[in-house]
């Protein structure tokens, strides 16, 4: 799994999502293939991890829509054709989409079924 999410305001959501991935009944791995730093290349080095990838998960947040490397993120998927979804990353409400996001694009509830069944293709 490729992680896609607001590196200036839900990185502690992205930690969250990794180490879910390690519960013993987990049927995903996620290696941790952040791009920590912006450089001149970062988006090559961004498609290659998600060509790599079975799936992108995009944690939204309440500013995703102005994260633009989420936004090339999804595009990228797009492009090379791995396929994503988007994971809602406040129970509370306000998770914004991305503005790279389909119209059709459905934000799912992040919880720990959901998250079996996204990952399973069920959506």
């Amino acid at each position: 799994m490729f992680i896609s999410f607001d590196y200036d305001h839900d990185a502690t959501l992205k930690d969250f999502l990794v180490g879910q991935a390690k519960n013993e009944d987990s049927p995903f791995f996620i290696a941790d293939w952040s791009i920590k730093d912006a450089s001149a290349d970062w988006k090559d080095k961004a498609t290659s991890r998600i060509k790599r990838a079975e799936q992108v998960i995009v944690i939204c947040g309440k500013h995703t829509h102005t994260a633009s490397g989420v936004n090339v993120e999804i595009r990228i998927a797009r492009e090379v054709g791995t396929p994503y979804f988007l994971l809602a990353g406040y129970s509370d409400g306000g998770n914004m989409k991305p503005t790279a996001a389909l119209d059709t694009d459905k934000v799912y509830t992040w919880s720990w079924n959901n998250l079996k069944t996204l990952i399973a293709g069920g959506r």
